[in-house]
């Protein structure tokens, strides 16, 4: 009787590891399907980062808009690769990442008129709910390789958040 249940637990097993290899195996070729989505992704986002930690600097209406426009943008793209990239376990994150993306890029972009300590505190608000959101999905993804980056991203968005947040109102300048 034993030894059944040794037999039947190794089964249980070996059928586990089975769908655990299988499920990585559709993943990787999904994402070898669509890599060059995931690129482009990446240099979209890369270079909403870059262009929004340098144009605070020019002028505060302009910074409120370029940054509004970047945010849409980079949420529209983020949409648009949520639904795009087939079904993965990340899709709601991503899609709930590139809506709030989206939303606060239309009230920068179309209420430039607003305080900069509004502006600072919605951009404080993105990067504490965007890193959350990302490190929520890089536990979903786990499994896969690379995980690690998409927790290391959204670490950084929320130590970003809560740095200009703890720096406020002189955060805003």
């Amino acid at each position: 009787m034993v030894e059944r249940m040794s037999q039947a637990v190794d089964a249980g097993i070996a059928d586990t590891q089975k769908q655990v290899r299988d499920s990585v195996a559709k993943a990787e070729a999904q994402i070898s399907e669509h890599w060059i989505w995931y690129l482009i992704l990446g240099i979209v986002l890369l270079l909403a980062g870059v262009a929004a930690i340098a144009f605070p600097l020019v002028s505060t209406i302009a910074a409120k808009i370029a940054l509004g426009w970047i945010f849409l943008v980079a949420g529209t793209v983020m949409i648009f690769h949520a639904f795009y990239a087939g079904e993965w376990r990340g899709f709601l994150l991503n899609l709930l990442i590139g809506i709030l993306q989206v939303i606060v890029g239309g009230y920068l972009a179309f209420v430039p008129l607003a305080g900069i300590l509004t502006l600072t505190m919605l951009v404080a608000g993105l990067f504490l709910a965007d890193g959350l959101l990302e490190a929520i999905m890089a536990f979903r993804i786990r499994p896969h390789q690379g995980w690690g980056w998409v927790l290391a991203s959204g670490l950084g968005a929320v130590a970003v958040g809560v740095l200009i947040a703890l720096h406020l109102p002189t955060s805003a300048t």
